[in-house]
């Protein structure tokens, strides 16, 4: 199969948005690299139950290194975000397995609606919450809240293919007491540990399955070469940028963003 150049353009595009929105809102990035490189896919002819699980599986591959990218500058600039994160991770990784291994048998058009449903209701609680900069914490941070959160939260980032860092975000601001930029952080640790489960899935599911050229299982190489090779360092620059922006700047930019994309995913948006 040739690829018309567009399409490499098209890959260096998504790297750069994914990237630097990975590392200013504590997201893997995977709510933009699986539907642009999902319509990216459906454009050079890929048949759209492939497309859907190809854009699944690499993207998954692609937010673990751009999420440790936008991490470490998250790190060195905050105390008491690696320990929330890491246990957070932990159990993402499990839910992140689980997720994985159920998408490939879901079709394609129903992963899209669940995708854009879910992104709604993000983007509506964070509108709705525009002024809040810290919520009351409504349940304890502990060991029980933590494995629930966790799993979910990997369980939805495996079968939807992202990193799980918007629904973390959500969660972590409205029902646990952080403040947006330290869910940010959180996040971005949870998430590049989250991606392995998944990741690891979509390549036994995809193994001896799926026929595009140059894939492991459902993670193109090519896809995932050119898309982490410039959303790493732009997420660093983002991550850097989130610390200077404030918080209901960030959450504007975040839920017009997530807005758009789901419904584009739902179909309302052609």
């Amino acid at each position: 199969m040739i690829f018309p150049i567009e399409y490499f353009i098209g890959l260096i595009l998504i790297g750069i948005c994914a990237g630097f929105a990975s590392g200013l809102l504590g997201v893997g990035g995977g709510f933009l690299i699986v539907p642009l490189q999902y319509f990216l896919l459906k454009y050079i002819g890929v048949e759209p139950n492939i497309a859907i699980l190809i854009s699944f599986g690499t993207s998954l591959a692609i937010i673990i290194p751009t999420a440790l990218s936008g991490a470490y500058r998250h790190a060195k600039t905050m105390d008491g975000i690696i320990k929330p994160g890491i246990k957070l991770g932990l159990f993402g990784i499990i839910g992140g397995l689980i997720g994985g291994l159920i998408a490939s048998t879901i079709p394609s058009r129903i992963l899209e609606i669940i995708f854009g449903c879910l992104l709604l209701f993000i983007a509506i609680k964070n509108i709705i919450d525009i002024n809040n900069e810290r919520q009351e914490a409504k349940i304890p941070f502990n060991i029980i809240s933590i494995g629930i959160i966790g799993i979910l939260v990997g369980f939805s980032s495996g079968l939807l293919g992202v990193g799980g860092g918007i629904f973390l975000i959500a969660i972590l601001t409205t029902l646990l007491g952080f403040s947006l930029i330290e869910s940010i952080g959180t996040s971005s640790i949870f998430i590049s540990l989250t991606a392995i489960g998944g990741f690891i899935s979509y390549i036994i599911s995809g193994w001896g399955v799926s026929t595009f050229p140059y894939s492991i299982g459902y993670v193109n190489i090519i896809n995932f070469l050119l898309i982490a090779a410039f959303s790493v360092p732009l997420a660093s620059i983002g991550a850097k940028i989130s610390h200077k922006i404030p918080q209901k700047k960030l959450k504007i930019i975040f839920s017009i963003l997530v807005l758009y994309i789901a419904l584009k995913m739902i179909g309302i948006l052609p």
